[in-house]
């Protein structure tokens, strides 16, 4: 599969990318030999490969959703500069 020189133009200015004369021939050439690239790709004979085992279909162990540590807010918002009905306070950067 080849690309035209029309077919980069109406992709530059769909872009709105300015491409001159020079560069147009250039991108022709390498986008034509990606192209030729995926055909060969595509042509290749895959029927003896196996698929990919994907982790997405394995089910995860879990741990059991229970409390592991103790309520420690007063301990970190004692030394905190500021707070106010048990959050920390913080100056206000945007107007």
């Amino acid at each position: 599969m080849t690309i035209e020189r029309k077919e980069i133009e109406k992709l530059a200015t769909l872009s709105r990318l300015a491409i001159d004369e020079k560069t147009i021939a250039d991108v022709t050439g390498r986008l034509s030999s990606v192209l030729a690239l995926v055909d060969q790709l595509q042509s290749a004979n895959t029927d003896s490969l196996q698929e990919i085992s994907r982790p997405f279909h394995t089910s995860q162990r879990l741990r059991d959703d229970e409390v592991s540590e103790t309520d420690q807010r007063e301990a970190f918002q004692a030394i905190a500069p500021e707070t106010h009905n048990g959050l920390f306070t913080v100056p206000k950067m945007i107007e």
